[in-house]
């Protein structure tokens, strides 16, 4: 009898592999998985990091990041783009073009420029690599407040004040993306707030309850839990919105493997409902 099971919702991911499970490709699957979606996964670098912090990126050479894509574009319908972690300039245009030819599919792109530790993951030349080839395709970016900051000044030769993050904003669509979602976990207020904005400004601003210590991978869940909510038929807004449930869920259940930072539990739900059960 043949198998006549609907297929899930097909997102694709571009990013690096992170040994520890707890950020990049590993989670962005993890948490595509759990929301229902079928995730593809493209690897543009190899990282060597734990819970502590990253030790070394080697990036994939470009054409193979390239034909990874688009070997499985041509096989399967995809949703969704998600793009995190990319390892160098020439990635950065090898996933342009191929975005390029997909103009249809919404595009979220996590500017991972950072480690949580501080380890700088993206330089100046990656950074106007995104912002000349990539940031223009975005459908969604999704800095914290330090990346949209950096963001924001980087064609900034004025010598201005630092601009507040409805500006950084405001420069960031200016470049071309359609929205930007700037969290405010790096922020020094009581609570986390997450503001979405568009062309028009400010779209939704959720307010979440500090959850105590540090988590690795959280702004990659993030921004795969909204690919995933895309791909599921959601507009940008509710997306936003699910997406910021989903990831403060999967943190309020994080786990401490290790000697440094939390690992969001992406599969918290199966969890619960095991504990509901009881077994």
């Amino acid at each position: 009898m043949a198998n006549t099971r609907e297929t899930p919702p097909i997102v694709l991911a571009f990013s690096a592999s992170d040994p520890s499970g707890g950020a990049g490709l590993q989670a962005d699957i993890l948490t595509l998985s759990s929301m229902g979606c079928h995730p593809l996964s493209v690897v543009t670098a190899i990282t060597v990091q734990d819970t502590l912090g990253v030790e070394d990126v080697m990036a994939m050479e470009a054409e193979w990041v390239a034909d990874q894509a688009r070997c499985v574009l041509e096989d399967m319908p995809v949703g969704v783009f998600k793009v995190g972690l990319i390892g160098s300039v020439e990635n950065v245009a090898a996933i342009a073009e191929v975005v390029a030819d997909y103009p249809d599919i919404p595009l979220i792109l996590d500017p991972v420029l950072a480690s949580g530790r501080g380890d700088e993951l993206a330089g100046d030349d990656i950074l106007t690599a995104l912002l000349e080839m990539l940031i223009p395709q975005t459908t969604l970016l999704t800095p914290n407040s330090m990346e949209a900051r950096r963001i924001a000044q980087l064609d900034d030769d004025d010598g201005d004040a630092e601009p507040d993050l409805a500006e950084c904003a405001r420069r960031i669509i200016e470049m071309g993306c359609e929205f930007v979602l700037i969290t405010g976990t790096h922020e020094n207020t009581p609570q986390v707030v997450n503001t979405l904005y568009g062309e028009s400004g400010v779209l939704r601003s959720d307010s979440w309850q500090r959850l105590p210590g540090s988590y690795h991978g959280s702004g990659c869940t993030l921004a795969s839990a909204i690919a995933a909510s895309i791909a599921q038929g959601l507009d940008i807004p509710e997306a936003v919105k699910e997406a910021q449930e989903f990831t403060w869920q999967a943190l309020k259940a994080g786990f401490h493997p290790g000697m440094g930072q939390y690992i969001p539990d992406r599969l918290f739900w199966a969890h619960e409902e095991k504990d509901a059960t009881g077994t």
